[in-house]
């Protein structure tokens, strides 16, 4: 059922693509059609994932024992296994990830370290964008592993302070928190995953073509002249520029440092912070908002300060 909402998000955009080339001149409608056509697309392309997170939950809240919540809940809950797994799995080059993971710690599936590390080690378009440059694959691995640590470092370190600090809450599974708007307990799991995952997935339909649109009219060689003058702040500006929901902001920070205009670091500040839909995700579905800053505050100074630290010494 999910494969057919991807394949019509999918023939949504291959038909909106169609017409559009009978267009005999570029102008402000065709660059609408340009922006739907990516945030179908990019839509279209993480919601088998997204699917496959709700399902495990929906699973878990069903079906499952208590074992196996626990299972889940030591994996991220604050130790250093959490983190790891987090950052392995948001390297992949799939900013679904990051998508799945902003909702399992909505239901405190998994710890705010373990989420940090996802989104750190996040990089969206990264490594395809580079690939697209065979004289750049080399960039690849280093830009990478120097996300991984940084995210495995920073997931353990935030659960360890939040744990000191007696900040962590070491709550449940909510499983009531994630059904309260949709009564979905009263259904089957395949029901209840694909209700949760079209409610989402419009959700970032809706985000994708806005920000899509956005980008499209600050313009993309105006961000990226602006970058390339900040000099010593670039870190500082990439983050910023990293923090957009939207992909074409992987994309343009990639592209500056395959190209030479910006240094290791700044591209470091800008993918770390680049979380995908994953923080417009976040807020959407986690009511905690002081909460939700808090993330975004603590991955943007992280971020950032990585990047400065990169710019000075290397």
């Amino acid at each position: 059922m999910i494969n057919l909402y991807s394949g019509v998000l999918l023939n949504g955009a291959a038909a909106i693509t169609k017409l559009s080339e009978h267009g005999h001149t570029h102008d402000e409608h065709t660059d609408v059609l340009h922006y739907l056509i990516h945030a179908l697309k990019d839509t279209a392309v993480m919601l088998p994932l997204l699917f496959l997170a709700f399902m495990l939950m929906e699973y878990i809240e069903h079906k499952a024992s208590d074992k196996l919540a626990g299972i889940l809940k030591n994996t991220g809950g604050g130790r250093a296994g959490g983190a790891v797994l987090g950052a392995l799995i948001g390297s992949i080059p799939q900013c679904g990830f990051s998508v799945a993971a902003a909702n399992l710690y909505s239901g405190r599936f998994i710890t705010m370290g373990t989420l940090a590390a996802v989104f750190l080690s996040t990089s969206d378009e990264a490594v395809p964008v580079l690939l697209a440059h065979p004289d750049k694959i080399g960039m690849i691995w280093p830009l990478l592993l120097t996300k991984i640590a940084i995210a495995v470092a920073a997931g353990i370190i935030i659960d360890a302070v939040m744990k000191m600090l007696k900040l962590e809450k070491n709550e449940a599974p909510d499983y009531e928190e994630l059904c309260a708007e949709c009564g979905c307990g009263n259904h089957g799991i395949w029901y209840s995953a694909f209700k949760h995952t079209v409610k989402i997935g419009i959700f970032i339909l809706i985000v994708n073509a806005a920000m899509g649109v956005v980008m499209g009219l600050a313009g993309e060689e105006a961000i990226a002249h602006f970058l390339e003058k900040m000099g010593i702040f670039q870190p500082f500006v990439a983050g910023l520029v990293g923090l957009i929901p939207n992909c074409a902001a992987s994309v343009l920070v990639t592209e500056l440092y395959a190209e030479g205009a910006i240094p290791f670091g700044s591209a470091v500040a800008g993918l770390c912070t680049g979380a995908g839909l994953g923080f417009a995700v976040l807020f959407r579905s986690n009511k905690n908002i002081k909460e939700n800053f808090a993330v975004l505050g603590v991955v943007y100074a992280i971020g950032t300060a990585a990047g400065i630290i990169i710019n000075l010494f290397c």
